[in-house]
Order: structure tokens, then C-alpha cells, then sequence
């Protein structure tokens, strides 16, 4: 660091890696669940449709290309809003960083949830350190699958809760593109554009996102915006004959996010939403990732075919931010007049610590799956090796606050040691075997197992040269889980599902040796009706777990306050309802689509050395419901309303045994508004209202302090498709 300018540290990955690198790419074998012999590899499901979704024996949800272009979706979190059995942490108002949940997995950093493009793990790293950090760009996906139940066992490592797949955009069948231009009236200006297609046995795709975002907040004492920068990149190349198929697939994307870990006091929040203290005018988030993948699908036979897939996936970030945050909001918001000066900008302060909060991903393997039509079977064998790594070398540097105004003092990168300068690594195999067996024309059952066995190390160093190691632990755990669903069709327009499964949540690399995982017995049981355009699902589900473990961050300290390694809270039970129901209406001219979803969750510590029983566990909402409704013309004027509700939630366990209001967000209600119009032989022009109602309460108070969704949102856009 020179006169407060940050720079990143490059650490070189073993020789083998860099070799290994030139052949790998991402993986994933034939879909568990669907019909076709030889997949389509390029972009990989594990649903495939709206329809596949509604009958699998286990539940289910896609989000198809239609909902996502209309939406004109730019953050994942709010069209996951409209996913019955998920639940959102908003942490930016922007989606930047997603915090996504599934069921009894709660949502901090998505990182007990098993998270997916084109069925590659795409988190950074995870089995070491399972946060996502980096996710893909909403505005390339073509698809998004939710997978809940047993079959989700063909996946993995997460599997308390569900899968989340992100499907990418696929290779056109003839040659043709599309570019899609948006601004908003905050200043914000998106691309997105693609062109590709396929002749003879060979298709290519070229695709890039371009984001520049001001953002929504306005920072103290600075000219400064809030916004980001994003890039994205990806190239698409196969090639295929009668019994092969290869993809080989490249993205690069890269991040400057002015972002911050720091809310505000509650004081300040009521008085103004959008605010951002000065303290934080120098937080910026510097990133960039790098994916490759390798896949061959190979047709044996009519009955047999196998898929061979190799990933690498490298993320860098230097997340640059104040240190003492929240230490400060908490006393202003304890009525220490002092904090909030220095919060305010009013009264000098010293020694005020900045982190580079600088790390490098590794992720790579090598995955097989074959799949067997052996008459009423549909069987699934597959086999995964993984390996990732993150390295941390974080120096922390001193400023000065004078006049409101930040001063450079030091940096301490010749002495950083400890928990700043530390190497953890994972490596895990995986086996899994499904059986999708059609007992009769009524009854069909899915068989599934799954082995996880995992080993783990982490090293922390006394000074940047790493000579030597001040601490050293490893860890290793071995998991075998089963599961069985199935449905069942009462009628022609009935039918029940019913599912149980073993589910486990991997550590991170720093749990000590002896570190079970989070382990659960999982149910569900449902109905389902059809009748026309009209389908209606509701399905109640229970988590038991013999461990409920916390991975303990910065971002979202665990239940004992540690901010790094793993805490067992030991028993606990998360039981709810899912409901979802969708009717296509005509009126003239005029389809009327609806969709309405619900879910209700309850969730409580239930034994535990450290924790009483019946403490609410955090970051699950109680009750989400989202509704949206279509007004589409003939003409090709189309409008849409979308309405996302989500309950007030505990941000700490046992919030429903403290009367402290800083334990929990607020409820927030939002709507958005879309009109499309198409023109004949032409482009499509759209306008879209996001938060009509101009409704900003508190979503989240992780990392520090309370933070807002984004405010009312003009956006126009135009698509042009050649």
C-alpha cells in the first residue's frame, strides 16, 4: 500500500494446477430427472421446464426465460422472491451479493444451499469456505431451477435445503443475437448481447454484459457515488455428431463495486434510507473470476449414455472496507453520543482500521455420470472429485479522521499474520446413485444415495513470507445419505407426492479436527391439481436436525460470536408450507396470466449444550408471498405486476425471547410495474417501475447496522433481435 492506494497480493497455485487448468472446464453429467437419452450440453439443467417442474416426485420450481425477460431481471433476489421455499437477505439493495436460502438452509452468502451454472458448483470455494462471494450476472441467465427434496441428493455438497441452478444462455440453433439496452432514471446504464448459432456439426456463442450502476445511496461529505462497474464475458464452442457431444465453455467477468459492509443506526435510517457515512467513502470491492469447462457426452447405445465433465474455477476479490463499523453503530445505537460524532463526521477520530480483505479462489474437478433406460428405470451413477482452496493475505491499514475527512497513516503488510495470512484447502469425492423407477402407470419412486467424504486443513502463518506456521488444523468426515420419494396419481387431475432424505451442510476449512457437519432428517409430503390452464401445489415440509451448524463469518458472526470456523447450536426443527397456484385467463384480446405463491416456516432451536431450546433461528422468515399478474394483448402490448411480500426476521437466534427492536428487520411490501410493446418485424420497447410505492424499510442488519432495499426505480429499455 502506497499513500493509501490499495494494491493486490498475487499468490502463484502449484505447478500441477496451472497445467491442469489448460484441460479442465465444467461439469455435469445427464440430467437426474428428464426423458432424454443425450442431453443438450449447452447449458445444462437439472429440471428443464415449468412442466418437468410439476411432476417430478419431489418438489420443484423453474423460472423460465419469459419471466426473466420480462422482468427485465438484474437482481437474482427478486425474481427468487416469486419461489415458494426460498428465502432473501438483501444486503446492497442491488443483488451484488446474494443471500439465498432454501427451506431449513438459511440464506447468509448462499452458502448453505448447493449453488450451480450449468450444474457446475460455482461458489468460490465450496468446501472450504462455502460463502459465494461471486455469483453470475442475472442479466445472461436463461433459466433459474429450484430443486427441494430427495432428488436434489444427485447433487450436492449442500443438501439440507435445495439446488439452485443458473442456466445460461444457449447456443442458438441458426445463426441470429440479441442486444437489450436499459437505463434508469438514477443513471444506470445495462447491455446485454449475444451472437452465435450452428452449422454442420459445430455452434459457437459470443456474449457480454455490461453494467454501469450510480447506485442509490449518497455518501457524507463526498462527490462520490455508491454504484459499480461489472463486465461479463462468455464464449461458447461445440461440436457433435450421431453419438458425441462436446462443449467447451469460457466466462471471465470482472467487478469494481463501491460497496460497503456498513449500515446505518436506526436513528439515521428513519431520518434518511439512502444515507452512507463519510467513514466509509474508501470501501470498494475489486474482483474478478474465471471459469472453464470441459464436457463430453457419449451415446453407448439407445439405452446408455455417459458425460464426462472437467471445471476450473478461479475468483480473486479485494474487498476493501472499514474495520469498526459496527462496533460504532452499536454503541450510537446504545445512545454512546460519541459514536454517533464520529459516525456524523463531527469529531475527530484515530486509528481507524481499513482491511484489504483480499483473497484468491481455486476450484476444480472432474466429474462422470452415466445413465441407464433399463426398462422402468432411469438410473443415475455418478462420481466427482473436487479440490478448492482459498488463500487470505489481508493487510490492514490505519487512517485518521480530521475534519470529517480521511488521513492515510499506515499499513501493517510487512507484519500480517494470524487469522489475515492463512491457507485453507478441501478436497472431497463424491458418489451418488438414483434410480427413477416407473413402478406403474400411476406410481413413480425415486431411490437415491449419495456419499460425501471430505477432508479439510487450514494454516495460518506469522509473517508475509509464510516460514512459519502459528496454527494448524485438519479435519476429515464421511457421510453417507439416502433418500426416497415419489408420486402418486389419485385421478387425472390428482396427485401426492411424499419424500424423506438424510441432508448435510459441509464446514468450512478452519473447523477443528473432530467437527461433524450440520446433519438433518428431511420430509416432505404434498398435493397436486391440474385441471386446464389452472395447476395448484401445496406442500408441507420438516427438517429435523440431530446438528444444526452455523458458518461463522464477519459478514454474519455465528450464535457464539465468533466471526471465522463453525458452531454446532445442536438440535433444532424447521417445519412450514409451500403453496403455489397458476390460471391463464382470456378476456377478447386479452390472456390474463396469474401466479400467486406462499410459504410459511417455523423455526427453533430444540437442545444444545450452550442454547436453550425453542430460540427462533435467524434470517427465516415466517411468511413470504409474492403474486403476479399479466395484462397481454394481441397487439403486442403486454403489461405486468409483480408484488413480493416478506415477513419481519430474526437477525440473531432467540430474537423471540428479546424485546430489542436492533433483533429484528422490518416487513417489506414492494411492487413492481412492466409494460412491454413489441413491434411487428421490429424491436421491443419496455418500461418497467421498480417500487412503486417507494416502500424502504430495514432488510437486513448484516453486516453492520441497518440497511435498505432499493428505492423507487425507472427503467426503459430496448431489445433488438438480428
Amino acid at each position: 500500500m502506497e499513500n493509501g492506494i490499495r494494491k493486490s497480493r498475487n499468490f502463484k497455485f502449484k505447478p500441477i494446477v496451472s497445467v491442469v487448468t489448460v484441460a479442465l472446464g465444467t461439469m455435469h453429467g445427464s440430467q437426474v430427472l428428464a426423458d432424454e437419452n443425450v442431453k443438450s450440453l449447452d447449458s445444462v439443467t437439472v429440471i428443464g421446464s415449468e412442466q418437468a417442474a410439476r411432476e417430478l416426485p419431489g418438489s420443484a420450481y423453474y423460472v423460465d426465460n419469459d419471466q426473466l425477460t420480462t422482468e427485465a431481471t438484474t437482481d437474482i433476489h427478486q425474481v427468487l422472491k416469486t419461489v415458494p421455499g426460498i428465502y432473501i437477505l438483501e444486503e446492497d439493495g442491488l443483488g451484488l451479493r446474494p443471500n439465498i436460502g432454501v427451506r431449513a438452509a438459511a440464506p447468509e452468502r448462499s452458502q448453505n444451499i448447493t449453488l450451480m451454472e450449468d450444474g457446475v458448483l460455482i461458489a468460490p470455494a465450496p468446501y472450504s469456505n462455502p460463502a459465494a462471494y461471486y455469483f453470475p450476472t442475472a442479466l445472461r441467465l436463461n433459466s433459474v431451477e429450484v430443486l427441494k427434496g430427495a432428488p436434489l441428493l444427485r447433487y450436492g455438497p449442500q443438501t439440507v435445503g435445495g439446488v439452485v441452478n443458473l442456466v445460461s444462455t444457449p447456443i442458438p440453433e441458426s445463426n441470429r443475437g440479441r442486444a437489450m439496452f436499459m437505463l434508469s432514471d438514477e443513471g444506470s446504464f445495462d447491455t446485454h448481447a449475444y451472437y452465435g448459432g450452428k452449422e454442420g456439426g459445430f455452434g459457437y456463442l459470443l456474449e457480454t454484459v455490461q453494467r454501469n450502476n450510480k447506485g442509490f445511496k449518497d455518501i457524507d461529505r463526498s462527490g462520490q457515488d455508491s454504484g459499480f462497474e461489472i463486465q461479463d464475458y462468455v464464449g461458447k464452442l461445440s461440436w457433435e455428431d450421431e453419438r458425441n457431444k462436446v462443449l467447451f465453455k469460457f466466462q471471465r467477468s470482472f467487478e469494481d463495486s463501491d460497496e460497503t459492509y456498513a449500515g446505518l443506526t436506526d436513528a439515521d435510517f428513519r431520518r434518511d434510507e439512502n444515507r452512507r457515512y463519510g467513514l466509509t467513502e474508501i470501501d470498494n470491492m475489486d474482483n474478478d473470476h474465471t471459469g472453464v469447462n470441459l464436457s463430453h457426452n457419449f451415446k453407448w447405445s439407445e439405452t446408455f449414455n455417459s458425460t464426462v465433465t472437467l471445471y476450473h474455477n478461479e475468483f480473486k476479490r479485494n474487498w476493501f472496507k472499514f474495520d469498526n463499523t459496527g462496533d460504532l453503530i452499536n454503541a450510537a445505537n446504545a445512545g454512546d453520543a460519541s459514536a454517533q460524532a464520529v459516525l456524523d463526521g463531527d469529531q475527530d477520530a484515530f486509528g481507524l482500521r481499513y482491511k484489504n480483505n483480499n483473497r484468491e479462489y481455486d476450484s476444480y474437478g472432474v466429474q462422470a455420470n452415466f445413465n441407464w433406460l433399463l426398462g422402468k428405470h432411469d438410473l443415475n451413477f455418478g462420481v466427482r472429485q473436487h479440490f478448492d482452496e482459498t488463500d487470505r493475505f489481508q493487510p490492514v491499514e490505519t487512517y485518521d479522521q480530521i475534519n470529517g475527512q480521511l488521513v492515510f497513516q499506515g499499513s501493517n503488510a510487512d507484519t500480517v499474520s494470524g487469522g489475515d495470512n492463512r491457507l485453507e484447502e478441501a478436497q472431497a469425492l463424491s458418489i451418488w446413485i438414483t434410480d427413477n423407477f416407473q413402478v406403474t402407470d400411476k406410481l413413480l419412486v425415486n431411490l437415491s444415495l449419495r456419499m460425501e467424504d471430505v477432508e479439510s486443513k487450514a494454516r495460518r502463518y506469522g509473517e508475509p513470507a509464510r516460514s512459519s506456521v502459528t496454527n494448524r488444523v485438519e479435519n476429515d468426515y464421511r457421510e453417507f445419505l439416502p433418500g426416497i420419494s415419489a408420486t402418486y396419481d389419485l385421478t387425472d387431475n390428482w396427485q401426492v407426492l411424499a419424500g424423506y432424505h438424510e441432508g448435510m451442510l459441509p464446514i468450512s476449512a478452519n473447523a477443528e479436527d473432530g467437527t461433524d457437519p450440520g446433519l438433518s432428517d428431511n420430509y416432505e409430503f404434498g398435493v397436486r391439481f391440474t385441471q386446464g390452464t389452472f395447476y395448484s401445489e401445496a406442500i408441507a415440509f420438516y427438517s429435523d436436525f440431530s446438528n444444526f451448524v452455523e458458518q461463522c463469518s464477519v459478514a454474519s458472526n455465528c450464535s457464539n460470536g465468533a466471526d471465522s470456523g463453525s458452531f454446532s447450536l445442536g438440535g433444532a426443527e424447521v417445519k412450514g408450507l409451500e403453496f403455489q397456484a397458476g390460471k391463464l385467463f382470456t378476456a377478447g384480446n386479452f390472456m390474463i396470466p396469474v401466479d400467486i405463491t406462499y410459504t410459511y416456516t417455523d423455526g427453533e432451536t430444540t437442545s444444545g449444550d450452550q442454547l436453550v431450546s425453542g430460540l427462533e433461528l435467524q434470517n427465516i422468515p415466517e411468511n413470504m408471498f409474492s403474486a403476479r399478474v399479466g395484462l397481454e394483448h394481441s397487439s403486442g402490448w403486454n403489461n405486468y405486476a409483480v408484488a413480493k411480500y416478506i415477513d419481519e426476521t430474526c437477525v440473531d437466534v432467540g430474537c423471540n425471547k428479546s424485546d430489542s427492536r436492533f433483533d429484528r428487520t422490518d416487513a417489506l411490501f414492494t411492487m413492481d410495474l412492466i409494460s412491454r410493446y413489441q413491434f411487428v418485424n421490429g424491436p421491443e420497447v419496455f418500461l418497467k417501475v421498480e417500487n412503486v410505492f417507494d416502500r424502504q424499510e430495514i432488510i437486513a442488519r448484516q453486516p453492520f447496522g441497518a440497511r435498505p432495499n432499493i428505492e423507487r426505480t425507472v427503467y426503459a429499455g430496448i431489445i433488438i433481435d438480428f
